[in-house]
C-alpha cells in the first residue's frame, strides 16, 4: 500500500484518452485532474463561475498533459441549466456525434444538503441533479458519476434519493403528498451510492463525499463494479504535507531582521502540527478540517466555521483568513499577520491547494479570496482519479467483452 504524500502530477506524458467525458459544475477542476489522470479526455468542463473558467483555461493551454484537450475539450461559461451539449459543444462535437460519451460527471451544489446549509433539498433552487438526470437522458453516456456531501445520504433525503435512482433504473419513490410513484427509469444501474472520505486516498483532510456511480444497463450486464478501495492505510498527517511549503515560507526570513524569530515560529508549529498527529494516531491523524469555500454573498475567505478554526488552531494554523503568497507577503510586508500570529500562520491558497490534493503545478485564477474559494469548493483529485478508474476498469471489460476497440 502507498504512503507517498506528493500529488499525482498533471503533467504526465501526452496521450490519446480510450474514454471520454463531459462534466458539469466543474469548478476549479479537481474532478477534472482526477478523471484526467484516471485515464479520461474531456470533450467539455462546464462551468459557471469566471474564475474558475480562466482556471480550468489556464491550465489547459499550459500543461503539454492537457494537450488532446486543447484540441477537443470546450470550456464553457455556461449556467448548466440552459446547457446544451449538442448545440454548445464545438472542438468536441465531432467525437461526441460518432463514438457518444463515456462518463457524464459533476460535483452538483453542495448546499441543499449539507449540514451547513438549511438542507433544504430539491427545494432549494440550486439543486442541479434535475438537470444531471436530464443531460443523462439526453446524452445516454455509458457511465455517470454524481458527487456531493456526505449529507445527501442522511435519512431526511431517502425519499429524494429514491427518485434519483428511481429516475436512473426505474422502480417506484413516495411522492410529497405520499403517494407511490413508478418510474420507467432511463436503463441505468446504479452500481454504488456511497461515501468515500478523503484521507483515504491521501488527502491530508477530512472530506468524506457521497458519489454516485452508475452504468447504462447494457454496458454494465453481466459485469461487476469494484469501489473504490483505500490507497492509504493511515492518513497522511498536515506536518508532513505542509512542512516543505512552510519551511519554504519562514525559510524567506531565516536571514535578517527577522531570523530568529521566523526559526522559532517555523519550529514551534512543526512541533504543535507533528504532537496533534502523534496524539491522533489510530484515530485519523493530524489531519486538517474539512476546508470550505464559502459563499460569494459572504465576506473574505477563512478557514470555516468556529469548529473548523479550533482544529487548525491544535494543527498550529490561524484560520481566521488566507495568506498572500511568498512573493506578495514579502512585497506588501504582511509577515505579522500571515506567520507572526499568536494562533500561528495562516495558509497561503497553494498551501490549501496541498491539503485538497492538487498537482503543485496547477495554478488557479483571480485574487486571493477567488482562488481560495475556487479550493475550497474543489473535489479532491485523488479521490476522483480512485473514482475514475473504478469506471475505467468497467468501461474497459465491456469493450472487450462486446468485441470493440
Amino acid at each position: 500500500m502507498t504512503h507517498t504524500t506528493e500529488p499525482k502530477p498533471a503533467t504526465e506524458e501526452r496521450r490519446t484518452p480510450a474514454f471520454t467525458s463531459i462534466e458539469i459544475c466543474a469548478g476549479a477542476g479537481g474532478q477534472a485532474i482526477g478523471l484526467h489522470q484516471a485515464g479520461f479526455g474531456h470533450l467539455a468542463l462546464v462551468e459557471i463561475d469566471e474564475y474558475a473558467v480562466k482556471t480550468l483555461r489556464l491550465n489547459i493551454e499550459d500543461h503539454e498533459v492537457w494537450s488532446w484537450e486543447r484540441e477537443h475539450c470546450d470550456v464553457l461559461p455556461a449556467d448548466v441549466t440552459k446547457f446544451e451539449p449538442y448545440q454548445d459543444l464545438d472542438k468536441g462535437a465531432d467525437l461526441l456525434a460518432e463514438k457518444g460519451l463515456d462518463l457524464l460527471a459533476g460535483g452538483v451544489p453542495c448546499p441543499p444538503f449539507s449540514h451547513a446549509g438549511k438542507q433544504l433539498g430539491k427545494h432549494d433552487e440550486r439543486d442541479l441533479f434535475p438537470r444531471m438526470l436530464h443531460l443523462v437522458e439526453k446524452l445516454k453516456p455509458r457511465a455517470v458519476m454524481i458527487e456531493n456531501v456526505r449529507g445527501i445520504m442522511d435519512p431526511k433525503f431517502a425519499d429524494y434519493r429514491d427518485w434519483i435512482k428511481a429516475r436512473l433504473e426505474g422502480g417506484t419513490y413516495r411522492a410529497d403528498d405520499g403517494q407511490t410513484v413508478h418510474e420507467d427509469g432511463l436503463g441505468y444501474t446504479v452500481c454504488k451510492w456511497d461515501v468515500l472520505e478523503a484521507s483515504d486516498f491521501g488527502v491530508p483532510q477530512l472530506r468524506p463525499r457521497a458519489i454516485l456511480v452508475a452504468f447504462r444497463s447494457d454496458v454494465i450486464e453481466d459485469l461487476k463494479y469494484e469501489w473504490p478501495a483505500p490507497t492509504h492505510e493511515d492518513p497522511v498527517s498536515v506536518a508532513v504535507s505542509l512542512e516543505p511549503s512552510m519551511r519554504e515560507r519562514y525559510g524567506r526570513y531565516f536571514n535578517g531582521v527577522h531570523g530568529e524569530r521566523a526559526r522559532e515560529r517555523f519550529d514551534r508549529w512543526l512541533e504543535k502540527a507533528r504532537e496533534r498527529d502523534a496524539e491522533l494516531k489510530g484515530k485519523g491523524g493530524g489531519i486538517a478540517p474539512t476546508l470550505v469555500g464559502g459563499s460569494k454573498k459572504h465576506g473574505g475567505a477563512d478557514l470555516g466555521p468556529s469548529r473548523a478554526k479550533a482544529a487548525w488552531k491544535q494543527l498550529g494554523i490561524s484560520g481566521m483568513g488566507v495568506a498572500n503568497d511568498i512573493e506578495a507577503c514579502k512585497e506588501k510586508a504582511t509577515e505579522e499577520r500571515d506567520l507572526f500570529g499568536a494562533d500561528g500562520p495562516m495558509l497561503t491558497v497553494r498551501q490549501a491547494a496541498v491539503i485538497q490534493g492538487f498537482p503543485p503545478e496547477w495554478d488557479f485564477s483571480g485574487g486571493k479570496t477567488a482562488q481560495y474559494r475556487q479550493v475550497g469548493n474543489a473535489f479532491p483529485p485523488p479521490v476522483a482519479r480512485a473514482v475514475g478508474k473504478s469506471i475505467i476498469e468497467v468501461l474497459k471489460a465491456a469493450q472487450e467483452r462486446d468485441g470493440k476497440d
